[in-house]
């Protein structure tokens, strides 16, 4: 089954070094969907904290599985504007609509 257009969660605020998460989730899809978050049209790298990416200064975490895009600590440079994106090889992926996040 392809996937349905995902609700995302992205908060329009955040303060300057605080923890956020945003989420992203669709239920139709089978097999389960992965998510894939794109920042200003440009798809995130997934990071999982080790080595590259401390070196590459990435300060979130995202989980293609669970839709979670995790920052640690918000900067104004993750300032921006944010979508997902679901899709599991069946059918066209699709996303949800783009949420800006201002820090």
């Amino acid at each position: 089954v392809a996937p349905t257009v995902p609700v995302c969660e992205v908060p329009s605020s955040a303060m300057t070094g605080t923890v956020v998460q945003l989420s992203c989730k669709e239920t139709e899809g089978s097999p389960p969907s992965e998510y894939q978050w794109y920042k200003n049209g440009v798809a995130l790298l997934e990071k999982t904290g080790t080595g590259s990416a401390r070196a590459a200064n990435v300060t979130y975490t995202m989980n293609k599985k669970s839709g979670t895009l995790l920052f640690n600590t918000v900067t104004k440079n993750d300032t921006g504007e944010y979508f997902c994106e679901a899709s599991n090889g069946i059918g066209l992926s699709q996303k949800c609509s783009v949420k800006r996040m201002q820090v």
